[in-house]
């Protein structure tokens, strides 16, 4: 048998190096390097022995029968999930410190064993008198939810293996499980990518639904090795601005449903509320009459939702400006200011910036171009946007402003919460809509709107 030899191991990227330093040559992250064992001694071949053939079925002849989900009926968590759990899987949810992973989670299987699904609360962070105290925090005490302080991976196992397992199992958190056979500390990449496999294969074997609870790294990546995303079928982010009350639940991998679906949560000292009309929420507190404000007709999955953006632009004593963004991309503020410098002369090089997206809530859809400049010039030209105006866009580096997907649903939406205006791009097809469409061909026509007292 080979000699297991030294190994160091990169705790943020999973990457192995034949010595230890102090930054990561792979991911650049600083004193993530650790040693551990090299337990893992790849063979020299499969040599003689035969494996089992195996069982090809075709794909023509197999039931198409989808099988049964289970709603927690927590329906912002189920519509993310695609309708709810489905028996077998393996859902992993990262976030923030105090986001609200856990809570959501006993809200969840709370609701499940209140109607008579035996469900199993596993905790590697807290005593079972500390979840009670939570429980009772959020008035879930009488919930028959079982309850268990442990991290040995073999104990848990067993459990899922018994003869009458619960049908849904929440694992928190994955980084402090550790398998026995495996010598390094708990949270290592090594532990972490051998647990999960273990309680995952149990999984699957029992039919059981298996959730998971990961740490994130502080740029806001689930820790430990990227290939845990890829062992379980869905990835659900929790995210949201300490500041704010807001909570959104993003997933990001669904092999159940769409993969860019959100519910939308807001914290209170009971839990967690669901929220129906997001967009409602979002503009709640949204005043009038102020310049650098602008309403974002935006797209979350199969959601329409409606967010304020808003932008300050003053100029700058500085000899490099600032740009400060908050829940856009910060290249993305950069490309608009620069086609509005180039193709509608307006000056912002020696300007300070500021762009806010109000809520907490992150917008990663290029639609959100025109709303952001719409917002940008109003700031600057100190003329505010029509109130009952919402706006949606792509512009592109030649000032021109290209159509988006799926822009019937935005209006609709605007026109439930009262809108009467929009400024969208041109389009071929005719639409049925109440409110008064005004399309925007090229940037410097939403300049003008400004600078001619036509808005």
């Amino acid at each position: 048998m080979a000699k297991a030899s030294e190994r160091y191991v990169c705790q943020a990227c999973g990457a192995v190096q034949g010595k230890w330093s102090g930054r990561c040559p792979a991911c650049g992250e600083w004193t993530t390097i650790s040693e551990e064992p090299d337990g893992e001694v790849l063979p020299r071949g499969l040599g003689a022995g035969r494996g089992r053939a195996l069982d090809l079925r075709r794909l023509d002849r197999l039931d198409p029968a989808e099988g049964p989900r289970t709603a927690t009926g927590v329906a912002e968590f189920d519509r993310v999930c695609g309708g709810g759990l489905v028996p077998g899987s393996a859902v992993l949810i990262g976030g923030d410190p105090g986001i609200g992973k856990s809570t959501l989670l006993l809200q969840a299987v709370a609701a499940l064993a209140q109607r008579g699904i035996r469900c199993a609360y596993v905790s590697g962070e807290e005593a079972t008198a500390q979840l009670r105290m939570r429980a009772e925090r959020l008035r879930l005490a009488e919930a028959p939810v079982e309850l268990a302080a442990a991290t040995s991976v073999r104990d848990i196992v067993a459990t899922l293996e018994s003869e009458a397992p619960p049908h849904v199992v929440v694992i928190d958190s994955i980084q402090t499980m550790y398998v026995d056979t495996v010598e390094s500390a708990p949270g290592t990449v090594s532990q972490v990518r051998t647990s999960a496999q273990e309680l995952i294969r149990s999984a699957k074997k029992r039919d059981i639904c298996l959730l998971l609870v990961g740490h994130v790294t502080k740029e806001g990546q689930i820790a430990g090795p990227r290939v845990l995303e890829h062992m379980v079928d869905t990835v659900l982010y929790f995210e949201g601005e300490r500041g704010h009350q807001f909570r959104i639940l993003r997933a990001v991998k669904n092999r159940f449903g769409p993969s860019d679906e959100i519910g939308v949560f807001e914290m209170t000292d009971a839990g967690l509320l669901q929220v129906d009309n997001p967009s409602a929420l979002f503009l709640a507190n949204r005043g009038g009459g102020v310049s650098g404000s602008a309403v974002f007709a935006g797209l979350e999955g199969t959601r329409p939702l409606l967010v304020e953006i808003q932008a300050l632009v003053a100029a700058s004593p500085l000899g490099t400006p600032r740009r400060t963004v908050v829940g856009w991309d910060a290249n993305r503020l950069a490309m608009v200011m620069a086609v509005l410098d180039a193709r509608c002369g307006l000056g912002m090089a020696g300007q300070d910036v500021y762009l806010n997206v109000a809520g907490g809530l992150r917008i990663a859809e290029p639609a959100a171009d025109l709303a952001v400049a719409a917002a940008l010039v109003s700031s600057l030209s100190e003329k505010p946007v029509p109130e009952d105006a919402v706006l949606f866009g792509e512009i592109s580096l030649s000032g021109e402003v290209r159509p988006v997907s799926q822009a019937d649903v935005r209006l609709k939406e605007a026109g439930k919460l009262g809108f009467a205006r929009a400024l969208i791009p041109p389009s071929r097809k005719r639409r049925q809509t109440p409110l008064s469409v005004t399309e925007i061909e090229r940037l410097p026509e939403l300049v003008e709107l400004f600078t001619s007292g036509g808005a």
